[in-house]
């Protein structure tokens, strides 16, 4: 059964919740893994551009508008958020 993202809506508000420079990271293109927090952030461009810290790869990258927020995360291969 298909349904729309709605249904993600609780999920990801819980998650998002937490403290996320705890959460693991794994690099997509070294596979590096370490907490946000060891990230290197470039900032102010448009927004934050976040590098792992040992491949120097762009691993996220946010931005702020005064009514959104984007994140991308390409390269990020995945993302660990305790609960």
């Amino acid at each position: 059964m298909e349904i729309d993202g709605n249904a993600l809506a609780g999920d990801l508000a819980e998650v998002f919740a937490v403290e996320m420079t705890a959460a693991r990271f794994t690099c997509a293109g070294c596979r590096h893994a370490d907490a946000i927090a060891t990230l290197r952030v470039w900032t102010p461009v448009p927004g934050a551009v976040a590098r792992c810290p040992n491949c120097g790869d762009v691993v996220l990258s946010l931005v702020r508008t005064p009514t959104r927020v984007f994140l991308t995360l390409t390269g990020t291969a995945r993302l660990e958020m305790p609960v």
